[in-house]
C-alpha cells in the first residue's frame, strides 16, 4: 500500500514543539481528530490519545535511530496517518535508547490486518535508510515534509 494515499498534508507537521512522548501523541491525536478522512462517526482526540497511550504501555513503538511508529486500532472506515518531525527529540523508550524526533502515527480500522502489515513494512524500509531519515529531518515546512515523505513512501512501494 502506498502510504501517500493515507497521509495528507493537513496531518503532517515539521518542527513541532512537544516536550514529551505524551505531548507528541496528544498533538498527533488532535491533528488526526480534526482531519479525519472518512465520513464515519468522528473519533475524538481524547479517545485517539487514550488508545495510543494504551498501545505504548504494551511496549514502546520506538524503533531506534530517532524513529517511532505509534499505532492503534479504532472503529473507523479508513486507515489514517499523521507524520510529525519534532523540534527536539523526546524519550520514547526506544530499543536503542535514543530520543525520537520522527513519528509516523497510524490509526487502523479494527478489522484490517493486511494493509496494516503492508504499511508497517513500507515504513520500516523508508526509515531504515539513514539518507531518508536525514532528508526528512532537513524539511523546513509542513508542506516540504509531506512531499518528501510521500515521495519516499511512493518509491518504496514500487
Amino acid at each position: 500500500m502506498d502510504i501517500g494515499t493515507i497521509l495528507t498534508s493537513q496531518c503532517t507537521r515539521a518542527a513541532l514543539a512537544a516536550p514529551s512522548r505524551k505531548r507528541a501523541l496528544q498533538a498527533a491525536s488532535e491533528l488526526l481528530a480534526s482531519n479525519q478522512l472518512d465520513g464515519s462517526t468522528p473519533i475524538s482526540a481524547r479517545l485517539l490519545f487514550d488508545e495510543l497511550m494504551s498501545r505504548e504501555r504494551l511496549g514502546s513503538t520506538g524503533l531506534g535511530d530517532g524513529v517511532a511508529i505509534p499505532h492503534c486500532r479504532m472503529p473507523c472506515k479508513e486507515i489514517q496517518a499523521a507524520f510529525l518531525h519534532l523540534a527536539q527529540g523526546v524519550d520514547f523508550d526506544a530499543i536503542d535508547g535514543q530520543s525520537v524526533d520522527l513519528l509516523f502515527v497510524l490509526v487502523v480500522p479494527t478489522d484490517d490486518n493486511t494493509a496494516h502489515l503492508e504499511i508497517l513494512a513500507n515504513l520500516a524500509r523508508v526509515f531504515s535508510n539513514p539518507d531518508n531519515r536525514a532528508t526528512l529531518r532537513g524539511a523546513k515546512s509542513d508542506a516540504q515534509l509531506f512531499e518528501v515523505m510521500a515521495g519516499l513512501c511512493s518509491s518504496e512501494a514500487t
